[in-house]
């Protein structure tokens, strides 16, 4: 049978992120994917000014019981940028609706990057963010969302296995069975991911080289990527890898086409190679 996804994220109107990134993903993997919008803005918040923005906190909610109602059940459950304390613990709450044996739950706990906490955030927003975490399955934070999650100080990279590795070791507190650390390089020129099994304390890492230039947006692709690849039945390395090459191909495609970068990261032309994935799938 098809997989079915809830994904709980804003939307971006302009600006390749949250939803506008996660649902083309997903459908294009082969995967059902229902959706919760936790919010409305006109664009994205990074480089763009006089944006507009419509909380849904209210509606959140409503909708996920709507659902209960109907008898639907989900083989995971995707969380992206949380806005508010409140938003926290409805999408806790919801977890406990929806959790059933075999279901993964997904947290991207979005805070900050470059070593600075998001200003919509108040300094003990991290500590809410860590009793979400205690419920997820995988969670996929930055460097930067690390420290915070461990109430430690950003470190700048490049980054020793040691110093990764003892992330991977006090994040496992946060009760994640598995974690994917984004952003890791070990030298100049690189940049990719590590995977941590909590259960197994194994690492991976996978790397390509850096490309030039800041890009917004990958963050969601890249777990968009990450939780197809993991609900296609891959192992965790290769849904790792799967999801490194496809957002470094989504940054070479927008570097080589010199767009502006607050507009995201050219995806949609790899749509078709992990349509692929999802194929070779549901015919094996």
């Amino acid at each position: 049978m098809q997989k079915r996804v809830a994904a709980i994220h804003d939307i971006s109107c302009f600006g390749r992120c949250s939803l506008t990134v996660a649902l083309p993903i997903l459908s294009a993997a082969g995967i059902e994917t229902s959706i919760i919008p936790t919010a409305v803005l006109s664009t994205h918040t990074g480089g763009f000014t006089g944006y507009t923005f419509k909380d849904l906190t209210e509606d959140i909610l409503p909708i996920a019981e709507h659902w209960k109602s109907l008898g639907l059940t989900f083989e995971a459950i995707y969380t992206g940028y949380l806005g508010s304390y409140s938003q926290l613990d409805i999408v806790s709450h919801i977890f406990d609706m929806f959790k059933e044996k075999d279901s993964m739950i997904l947290v991207d706990p979005v805070m900050g990057d470059n070593g600075r906490l998001y200003t919509a955030f108040d300094e003990d927003f991290p500590k809410g963010m860590v009793k979400l975490c205690e419920k997820a399955d995988v969670i996929v934070p930055n460097i930067t969302e690390a420290a915070l999650l461990l109430g430690e100080d950003y470190r700048e990279g490049p980054y020793t296995t040691e110093y990764i590795e003892g992330l991977f070791t006090r994040l496992s507190g946060c009760g994640a069975k598995k974690i994917v650390l984004t952003g890791v390089y070990l030298q100049e020129g690189q940049m990719g991911a590590a995977a941590y099994d909590c259960g197994r304390k194994e690492v991976s890492y996978y790397f390509r080289e850096k490309i030039p230039g800041m890009y917004h947006g990958t963050g969601d692709v890249f777990s968009s990527v990450l939780l197809s690849g993991l609900l296609n039945d891959q192992s965790m390395e290769e849904a790792l890898k799967l999801a490194v090459d496809f957002t470094t191909g989504a940054i070479q495609r927008t570097y080589d086409d010199k767009t502006d970068n607050r507009y995201g990261v050219n995806f949609e032309q790899g749509l078709v190679d992990l349509a692929r994935i999802g194929s070779a799938h549901r015919n094996s």
